[in-house]
């Protein structure tokens, strides 16, 4: 499945991947890269827990799975990191018990807060969350 025409917006500026950025992908769809038009350079992709990230992309259908994820997800990004949670839309008829909202309120309870979503293909919508910049040491 190539989606990389799905929106006028390239994909990389949606999600804020920059050049350098060290980001890590969990669960992500196998066409995944097919949907990049303008891959920023240097981007290093590392599946390891120790190394900071810039970004994170993490797919996901099942709520407790993130339940379970995202405070570990939030321990490996950089203070000013971000985390992109993505989940099905409703009308790819994927079953799922993510929804936005409870994304966001388990964002909430583990100290995170969402500041952008976006359409990442037909099948796939993104929260984008962050560490609040009071909260930033």
């Amino acid at each position: 499945m190539k989606t990389a025409g799905y929106s006028a917006t390239p994909l990389a500026k949606k999600l804020g991947m920059k050049e350098g950025f060290t980001i890590r992908l969990a669960g992500q769809p196998a066409y995944y890269f097919d949907l990049f038009e303008d891959m920023p350079l240097n981007i290093q992709i590392r599946d390891d827990k120790e190394t900071a990230k810039n970004l994170i992309h993490y797919f996901t259908k099942n709520a407790d799975d993130l339940r379970r994820d995202i405070p570990l997800l939030k321990r490996e990004i950089e203070t000013n990191g971000m985390i992109w949670i993505s989940w099905p839309k409703k009308a790819s008829k994927i079953a799922t018990d993510i929804t936005e909202d409870i994304i966001r309120d388990l964002a909430l309870s583990n100290g995170l807060v969402d500041i952008k979503v976006c359409a990442i293909d037909e099948i796939w919508s993104g929260l984008k969350l962050v560490i609040p910049v009071k909260d930033r040491v």
